[in-house]
């Protein structure tokens, strides 16, 4: 049995999805995308109303992908500790050694989108859910105050560097720092003074 083709709103996503994580939001236009999806102008209006609202779905299939990837990777190795909470690097080690990796695209559309918007509140429930995967990774290692917020940081700094510095070894070097940092909260360390 053939799979039906797919729709031309799903067309329209796949389309932007690639085309403005690979090359930016701001060089792909709304002509290219409707050329490269081959449906009529008027489809994509009726479906994304201006090119802020394919921006923001774009960004919501993104953060969704996102998140079932980490419970994949949390239901292989159980929340609640810094194996799970290292089983996120991990899936980023393997994102970041792969062909056309450019970052955080959440950062990314961010500096091509600041203020507030659609984009902005995109963005920002994405940042929510990234924090409650971490937190629910992490468990009671990271309930301590600043603990979620550091290994959130070293995430997200990881996935930056690593495109930046063109070196996905970055990534291991975050996951050992937030290893030691969960290691030292099992072992009740003291947090650094200010």
């Amino acid at each position: 049995m053939a799979t039906a083709a797919p729709s031309p709103k799903a067309r329209l996503l796949d389309v932007a999805c690639r085309l403005f994580y690979a090359e930016g939001i701001h060089a792909v236009g709304v002509d290219r995308v409707i050329a490269e999806a081959s449906v009529a102008k008027a489809t994509l209006y009726v479906h994304f109303p201006g090119k802020a609202d394919l921006v923001s779905a774009y960004l919501a299939r993104r953060s969704h992908e996102w998140v079932a990837g980490a419970e994949r990777q949390l239901a292989a190795h159980g929340p609640g500790t810094a194996e799970a909470v290292a089983s996120l690097f991990e899936m980023l080690y393997d994102e970041s050694r792969g062909t056309g990796f450019r970052g955080c695209p959440f950062i990314n559309a961010a500096a091509e989108f600041p203020g507030p918007g659609p984009v902005a509140d995109e963005i920002s429930a994405h940042r929510h859910r990234v924090r409650s995967v971490f937190a629910s990774a992490g468990g009671a290692l990271v309930a301590p105050p600043g603990v979620l917020d550091a290994v959130v940081v070293l995430y997200g700094g990881a996935m930056s560097a690593a495109h930046l510095d063109g070196d996905p070894e970055v990534v291991l070097h975050a996951a050992a720092a937030a290893r030691r940092l969960l290691d030292g909260e099992r072992a009740g360390a003291r947090p650094l003074a200010r």
